[in-house]
């Protein structure tokens, strides 16, 4: 029996969990929002973490006999943190999706699969919301999750480290500009060069 913990997102907010589930017959999975301890860690054989809202402790971290997986939906190293999918076009950085391997640091750590996204922001400048684009991004994760689905469940990956410093971003650092994210990205951001005198 494989024993999975699914942090973070419940079966409303990803077709993820329900697809675990009914991959394998000898598959379990338990979801959670709540913060977890080393004690409940240990009675699984796989921990994914999606839209989790608390820091892994460390210590459990280091008492694992196999790493925990993080999906986050920006191109790492850039944008980690809250709300990537605004800052890779306030800061003209890549968007995309990285699954990787939880540290000490706020995804920070090695990097399994990803994907770059381009959203070709010129050609679709009239249309594009972030709404739009973070419900890509979600699809384009789960989709890359599902097509290395045993390899990630079983842990047989290469990893690599991220390479460069990227960006992180706090929740707090969202400018009051953004009302909804239904706003239309490229006016968006066009007010926000324009009020922090970017170019």
């Amino acid at each position: 029996m494989k024993k999975i913990l699914f942090l973070g997102y419940n079966s409303d907010q990803t077709s993820l969990i329900d697809k675990i589930k009914f991959h394998k017959k000898n598959w379990s999975i338990k979801q959670t929002q709540k913060k977890i301890d080393l004690n409940t860690a240990k009675k699984f054989n796989s921990i994914i973490s999606f839209g989790y809202k608390h820091i892994i402790n460390q210590n459990i971290i280091d008492n694992l006999k196999y790493p925990i997986i993080n999906l986050h939906i920006s191109f790492l190293p850039y944008n980690k943190g809250a709300h990537p999918n605004f800052w890779s076009f306030a800061k003209n950085t890549p968007s995309g999706i990285t699954i990787h391997q939880v540290d000490r640091g706020i995804d920070t750590g090695k990097i399994i699969y990803q994907k770059q996204i381009d959203f070709e922001m010129l050609k679709n400048k009239q249309t594009l919301t972030f709404s739009k684009t973070y419900n890509v991004l979600i699809d384009e994760i789960e989709n890359l999750f599902l097509a290395n689905i045993e390899d990630i469940i079983n842990q047989k990956f290469n990893s690599t480290e991220q390479i460069g410093k990227g960006s992180y971003h706090n929740k707090k650092d969202l400018p009051k500009l953004l009302k909804t994210w239904e706003q239309n990205i490229y006016q968006t951001i066009l007010k926000y060069k324009e009020l922090y005198k970017l170019k």
